[in-house]
């Protein structure tokens, strides 16, 4: 992967089109192997067999699913180790993004528009064939609307449609967070904002400049799904999958439709925004994947996952795991029923969320019965995916807002930070501490939700979620005692503190500032104005190799 990739730059060849997609891919049905690639674009794109074989078999609806027309899904399939190395652009893309639209370079993502349409000319008398966007951005909405618009095109068409839409997106800018950009695509333009760590990732008051020909399409979101449509059904327990999703509980989803099982499985894992969740997900997969066997298991158990499914075989075969919904597509605007695992003699199959999980928390009943009140007021769903959300998060933010108070309080102050020792470290984590803080501080000053709460954080933290944000929080506080440290030898009187020093001492002094130095250029280190404290401590290196003799000097100069 890595010549392929030397190659490519050295040729230019589609460098910006893989800012923002790994390939498209056309995927139809074999008479004698079943689901085969047909198409890949660009033509020398590098796709294991593995990955291959995953997005033929992803590509289609289930053979069970009698999807009769157009039907659009998204697949999420891990990479192969060779294209697990991210381009500068997702670098940098990355380090400005929200957590929850990183790029994880151990996945793609795959924007699927399957057709199957009667076709008598044909030896199994249908059309079928899917057009897959294989891209690593999470952004389900803006690809999902883009894969409507290229896929009938290139049906009709063909690979000359395919080369002009590449074409395209080879002169889109790079995916930067927080500036408006606009898209041209086939006589369209999509215009939107990503948004940067910390902000809203809606449009607001942008002005664009476009010409009169091309068909406007502003993007509220990269990412964003119908919130309150797809979680509709399963509403009345929305608090308890709060808490199975909180604390990376294994979960499947069991639909007539990929389209169904890969909207709901997006949306749980969006419910406890804005943190991430670090378990693995699925939005729609097969008894082919590479990983069934890993996820059929029961020894040693179902693994922290959420995996959408459409084959009626995995009600049997995941009947172990604790916790699954099943949907129905008659009418997804009825509630479904909880359905307790552990009273079920015989398989159930109808519409249900069915768990053996007691929540630690109660129900917050008002939330519901506003959103019940909206549908028969018939308020737009948008209004009512704001109001969801607003509660979700604000729940979330409740629940967190402890446990940052406390990771915060494990900075050391900074009157300990001395510029002639080692940069401290943060305090460790102790959960102990931490509990005895719930009582004056805890969340149920700010929700007003009563129930366990030290018990739903005990949970939470044995699981991935706690896992990543830890993770991510302590490297923070690492990063930020580093430049604080870092700030302080800038402005530390080293001409005083060299005077009577062995020689030894000076010349490890000499080194640590120039490592120092590196650190400031290579890790981004949040000081406060990095370019003057650069300067800063080159100049202290200066003061110090001037008051050591000649040689000394010249040894240090050459090194």
């Amino acid at each position: 992967m890595t010549e392929n990739v030397e190659k490519n730059t050295d040729n230019n060849s589609w460098e910006n089109l893989r800012n923002w997609i790994h390939c498209v891919c056309v995927v139809t049905f074999d008479l004698e192997i079943g689901q085969a690639l047909e198409t890949t674009f660009p033509n020398d794109v590098t796709l294991s067999k593995q990955e291959i074989s995953n997005i033929c078999y992803l590509a289609f609806p289930d053979s069970n699913s009698g999807c009769i027309g157009d039907t659009n899904f998204i697949i999420r399939l891990q990479t192969s180790p060779t294209n697990r190395t991210l381009k500068r652009e997702h670098l940098i893309y990355n380090s400005k993004c929200p957590q929850e639209l990183q790029i994880n370079p151990s996945y793609f993502w795959g924007y699927v528009y399957f057709r199957q349409v009667k076709d008598p000319s044909l030896p199994r008398g249908y059309f079928q064939k899917s057009f897959v966007i294989v891209s690593r951005l999470p952004f389900n909405n803006l690809f999902s609307k883009i894969s409507c618009l290229i896929a009938p095109e290139y049906f009709q068409n063909g690979e000359l449609s395919l080369e002009a839409v590449c074409n395209n997106i080879d002169r889109w800018p790079a995916p930067i967070p927080g500036i408006p950009i606009s898209l041209p695509l086939l006589g369209s333009v999509f215009q939107m904002k990503i948004p940067m760590n910390g902000n809203s990732g809606t449009i607001k008051n942008i002005n664009f400049s476009i010409s009169e020909n091309l068909e406007n399409h502003i993007q509220a979101s990269v990412e964003d799904l119908n919130f309150f449509t797809i979680l509709q059904p399963v509403m009345s327990h929305i608090h308890l999958l709060w808490e199975l999703v909180l604390t990376c509980e294994p979960l499947v989803i069991i639909a007539p439709s990929p389209t169904l099982c890969s909207n709901m499985v997006l949306a749980l894992t969006r419910i406890i925004a804005p943190l991430r969740y670090c378990g693995d997900y699925r939005p729609y997969f097969t008894i082919h994947d590479s990983e069934f066997k890993q996820y059929t298991n029961k020894s040693p158990g179902p693994p922290p996952v959420i995996l959408g499914v459409t084959n009626p075989f995995f009600g049997k075969t995941l009947f172990h795991w604790p916790h699954s919904i099943r949907l129905d597509d008659t009418d997804q605007t009825h509630s479904h029923k909880l359905k307790k695992k552990t009273n079920m003699k015989l398989l159930d199959n109808s519409p249900g969320v069915y768990t053996t999980y007691k929540t630690f928390l109660q129900k917050d009943k008002s939330i519901i019965k506003k959103l019940v009140n909206g549908v028969t007021r018939k308020r737009p769903s948008e209004v009512q995916s704001a109001l969801l959300k607003r509660h979700l998060l604000e729940l979330t933010q409740s629940f967190m807002f402890t446990l940052e108070r406390y990771i915060a309080s494990l900075m050391p102050l900074q009157k300990n930070i001395s510029p002639f020792k080692a940069a401290p470290s943060p305090l460790p984590f102790n959960p102990d501490d931490f509990f005895q803080t719930l009582e004056t501080a805890g969340p149920q000053l700010t929700t007003g939700i009563k129930g366990d709460w030290v018990g739903l954080y005990k949970k939470f933290f044995r699981c991935p979620n706690f896992d990543g944000w830890f993770n991510t929080r302590y490297s923070e506080l690492y990063s930020k005692l580093q430049a604080l440290h870092l700030e302080a030898l800038s402005d530390a009187d080293l001409k005083l503190w060299v005077q009577g020093r062995p020689e030894v001492e000076v010349v490890d002094m000499v080194i640590k500032i120039r490592n120092k130095i590196n650190e400031c250029k290579e890790h981004n280190l949040p000081v406060s104005d990095s370019c003057k404290v650069e300067e800063q401590l080159n100049q202290r290196l200066q003061d110090i190799i001037s008051s050591l003799p000649d040689d000394m000097k010249n040894i240090l100069k050459v090194s």
